[in-house]
């Protein structure tokens, strides 16, 4: 089964367990109590629903809990307003770029283009994800700036490699690498931005 072909499995797999998980919680979220801060600090039962209810929300509130866990939390410098915005951006890279991507000898090329807040989002985060994958030990990947947007250019000199950044594309690539979740907590401590 090709990479392609599973990640649509798997996604259908969390998608129908999702309906399921709605079903079954769908009683007791119309018996919940109105929204407020009297439920809050409940302890979670096999009724109490796990899902923050968006995306963003969801992320940073896990990254609430890491520092309140850690003793160590320099909560001076934690700034999770600079995370939010981060995350902003990603939203806009990720849902409202345009990415057109062609095959170039060894790999790809992909043109990111947008106006706005979502230019404004692709210039900050393309070079600084081209900058992670150019890490990886078979890949390369340079940055070229155009008036609308950035052209990210991925390659490789290993056939197997080209052939799977060309099947990956734009938002594969971008989700490449083990660097997002922790640039998120450092980011939250203050300890660096993209």
């Amino acid at each position: 089964m090709s990479p392609k072909h599973f990640a649509i499995m798997a996604m259908a797999i969390l998608t129908a367990a999702g309906a399921l998980g709605a079903l079954h919680l769908a009683p007791v979220a119309a018996q919940a109590p109105p929204h407020g801060h009297a439920g809050m600090h409940r302890p979670a039962t096999a009724a109490t629903p796990t899902l923050p209810g968006q995306d963003a929300f969801g992320t940073i509130q896990e990254i609430v809990r890491i520092l309140e866990a850690d003793p160590t939390t320099d909560w001076s410098k934690v700034t999770l307003a600079a995370l939010r915005e981060h995350l902003i951006d990603m939203n806009e890279v990720t849902l409202k770029a345009v990415a057109a991507e062609r095959p170039v000898d060894g790999g790809i090329e992909i043109a990111v283009t947008g106006t706005g807040r979502t230019l404004d989002a692709i210039l900050r985060m393309i070079p600084a994800h081209a900058r992670e994958l150019d890490q990886l030990p078979a890949w390369r990947a340079r940055t070229e700036v155009l008036h609308d947007g950035i052209r990210l250019t991925v390659t490789s000199a290993d056939p197997g490699e080209v052939v799977r950044v060309r099947g990956l594309g734009f938002i594969g690539l971008l989700v490449s690498g083990a660097h997002h979740q922790p640039h998120h907590l450092a980011m939250a401590r203050g300890q660096h931005f993209h």
